[in-house]
């Protein structure tokens, strides 16, 4: 995989990264998010592929990035198919940062330093590419101006945004109502976006889904994502007590 093209992941961090504080929006399920994204991309790229509700390597040649082989590698490692909901509910400790670190390395972030009360050291990330930023914005903009159904790129990741609860964070207050109801409704024109999207909320409202069809998932009932805290110092691991706990459970294999 060339890297003359941004990943999913990358997208769905600087879509949730604020401009001018340097926070991410929805911390917590951003973490889930980002690893749902990771599925996509590696979908795609024709690595994995969809079976049911589970995912299934098909190709375990790698891409060329390390984040997404690692991924790779891992999911190659369970010798049989796994459930989204599990995947993605379990432990991604770094992967935020991870992610963080390579968009300041390609010059699309810049890390400022700060401290939280006086005393505790803080890094947040601004962007400094903010004509990328832009025209991501301006992708999910355009499919739900349109009504058009997107690519396959910007439908998963319209469905992702909404799965993590960013839909407030990019069409705030009530005039920005419509446009949340029409970032929801892209979930259904990518299969795997809206299978991942589905596991991503599930994860996140604490229920291990019972196995079910892939078209069930896309096409049934669009969930609303879990009320999450709006933002959070961006590289900063933030994972509350109670929602940990939820994860560890769904996390289980």
């Amino acid at each position: 995989m060339g890297r003359s093209r941004r990943t999913i992941p990358e997208e769905l961090l600087l879509l949730a990264l604020d401009p001018t504080t340097g926070t991410t929006a929805q911390p917590q399920s951003l973490d889930l998010g980002l690893a749902g994204a990771q599925l996509v991309e590696l979908a795609l790229a024709g690595r994995i592929a969809p079976d049911g509700d589970r995912i299934a390597v098909v190709m375990a040649r790698p891409t060329g990035d390390p984040t997404l082989d690692s991924a790779l590698e891992l999911l190659r490692r369970r010798g049989s198919p796994v459930r989204a909901v599990h995947w993605i509910g379990g432990p991604r400790l770094g992967l935020r940062q991870t992610y963080l670190t390579h968009l300041e390395r390609c010059g699309m972030v810049h890390a400022v330093a700060g401290q939280m009360c006086g005393v505790l050291p803080t890094t947040r990330y601004q962007a400094t590419e903010t004509a990328i930023s832009r025209e991501i914005r301006a992708r999910l903009d355009n499919a739900i101006r349109t009504g058009v159904p997107p690519d396959p790129r910007t439908a998963a990741l319209a469905a992702l945004a909404h799965a993590v609860g960013l839909g407030k964070h990019l069409y705030p207050g009530n005039e920005g109502r419509s446009s949340r109801s029409r970032l929801r409704d892209l979930i259904r024109h990518d299969p795997m976006g809206g299978l991942v999207a589905h596991a991503v909320m599930d994860v996140q409202n604490g229920v291990a889904a019972q196995p079910r069809r892939q078209q069930a998932a896309v096409a049934g009932p669009v969930r609303q994502p879990a009320a999450r805290a709006t933002a959070d110092p961006a590289g900063a691991p933030v994972q509350s007590r109670h929602g940990h706990g939820r994860m560890a459970r769904v996390g289980a294999r």
